[in-house]
Order: structure tokens, then sequence, then C-alpha cells
């Protein structure tokens, strides 16, 4: 093995041991997609985790300026296909080989960056978070669901947007309390959370579900390679999602919803075999 592979092969598994550290659920999931599309996957997700870290994690009067560095670092890998850094340079590598748009990049570091100050959002500038936090991961990732095929991509677009934009409702209902207790934000534009109750959670609820029926419209036509997987995901936030809707408001704001690992077992059983018998 030459010294370039073994360096790529390297960053891809430190993207690979950050996915599993951080979302063991998100990893399962990739373990049902076609062996030719896990590296990628892997290489965006460590990608979106460290800079969601930097935000989220890392606070200190370096944080502004770790998060500066991190943009610069990752203009300079995508333009050069390369990084010292190596999860920026796996995904340089991705960003290149299914020719990811570079908006998709900056709209998602956008988005980032306003978690570093902006604690409130009006319905403006909540949709523009969403689509850079959300949406535009879920069409990174769609490059590689059809294997950079453009016709397709185009094709599936607005469906893929619609399933990131479902699975970042659905954390924002499920962080409620750490969101607002631990960092001082406020997603869902024009909440009180002084207030927040039955209706204003119904409300939100009916957007998250629509979200999703418009998402599977697009998961039935992805190819077979890529389609069991993000079905998978799909499977667990749609159950985390009717867990949450079960629950009175005010227990959100207690308590952190999850699913058992029994439970999300048992989930991916039932996805292989509906896609296995075609009846998605």
């Amino acid at each position: 093995m030459d010294a370039l592979r073994l360096y790529d092969d390297v960053a891809s598994d430190c993207a690979k041991r950050t996915t599993k550290a951080y979302s063991t659920s998100f990893s399962l999931g990739i373990r049902f997609l076609g062996p030719s599309l896990r590296e990628a996957i892997y290489n965006i997700y460590g990608f979106v985790r460290y800079a969601d870290e930097i935000v989220d994690t890392l606070h200190g009067p370096q944080q502004a300026a770790m998060f500066e560095r991190f943009k610069d670092d990752t203009d300079w890998a995508l333009r050069h296909g390369m990084s010292s850094n190596p999860i920026l340079h796996a995904f340089a590598k991705t960003f290149k080989a299914f020719d990811i748009d570079r908006e998709h990049v900056d709209l998602f570091l956008r988005s980032m960056e306003w978690d570093l100050d902006k604690t409130t959002y009006d319905r403006e500038s909540y949709d523009d978070y969403i689509v850079g936090s959300a949406e535009v991961v879920g069409l990174m990732c769609l490059h590689v669901f059809v294997f950079g095929d453009k016709e397709a991509y185009r094709a599936l677009l607005p469906h893929a947007r619609s399933l990131g934009a479902a699975f970042q409702k659905v954390n924002f209902l499920r962080d409620l309390k750490d969101d607002f207790e631990g960092k001082g934000r406020v997603y869902f534009p024009g909440v009180d959370m002084g207030a927040f109750n039955a209706q204003t959670k119904a409300q939100i609820e009916i957007e998250i579900d629509a979200d999703f029926r418009h998402a599977y419209a697009g998961i039935v036509r992805l190819p077979k390679e890529s389609r069991l997987g993000v079905y998978v995901a799909y499977v667990y936030y749609q159950r985390l999602f009717q867990k949450i809707a079960s629950l009175p408001s005010t227990k959100l704001m207690r308590e952190r919803v999850r699913i058992p690992n029994r439970r999300k077992a048992t989930l991916f059983v039932g996805s292989y075999l509906r896609h296995s018998f075609n009846l998605l």
C-alpha cells in the first residue's frame, strides 16, 4: 500500500470512529447501506460532527476563533483535496469524488456559526437554520446515495431536504430541555419556553409529520444500495417522533426522550424484513 492510500484510509477510519462514538443509531443505519457507500457517509458525518462539537461543546473565549480556523481549514481542504486534519481530509476526498455542491458546505457552516451566539429565531431565520444545519447535510448524502447521478439527484432533492428537516426538528423536540436550560437556545420560532404547552407542541408536530410523509415518497425511489440504510434511519426517527408525540409537553421539559437499545434492534430488523419483501 502506498503512503497516500494509507493516509486516506487512516483519515476515513477517524471519521468512522467518530460516527460510532457519537451516534450508535446513525452508525447502525450506515451498516445497512451498500458497502461501496459506507465510507463516504462516515466521512460526511465525521465532518458535520466535528463542526457541531466546536459550537456545542468546546466553550471558552477561544471558541469563535477555533470555529473560524475550522472554516478556513475546511476551505483549504476542499480547494486542495487534502488536509493535515484527518477528518477534513476524509471529507475533502468524498466532496471531490461525488462532486458535492460547495454551497451546501457553506450553508452548513453558516448555521453552525449561528450557534455560537444566536439563541432565538423568527420564522425566516429558523427556516434558514434548518436548511443549513440539516437539509444540505441530507443533500450531501444524496450525492452519495445516487452515486453522483445528477438527474436522480435533482429528482430526489426535495425529498432529501424534507428528510433532513424532519430529523432536525425531531432533534429539537428531543433536546428541548438541554437546548433551553443548558445553552439558552430556542430554535422554534415565536415559542415562549415559559409557556410551552400542548397546543404549541401539536403545531410543531403537524409540520414534522408533513416533512416525514414527503420524505418517504423519495426514500422508496432511492437505488437499492442506499434505500435500506436511509429507510432504517427514517424508521428510527419516526419511532422517536411518535414517542415524543405521545408525551405531554411538560415531560419534554423534564427529560430527554430515548429509544431503548432493544427497541432499536427490533426496529432495524423490521425495516430489513419490509425492505427484503418489497413492502416499503
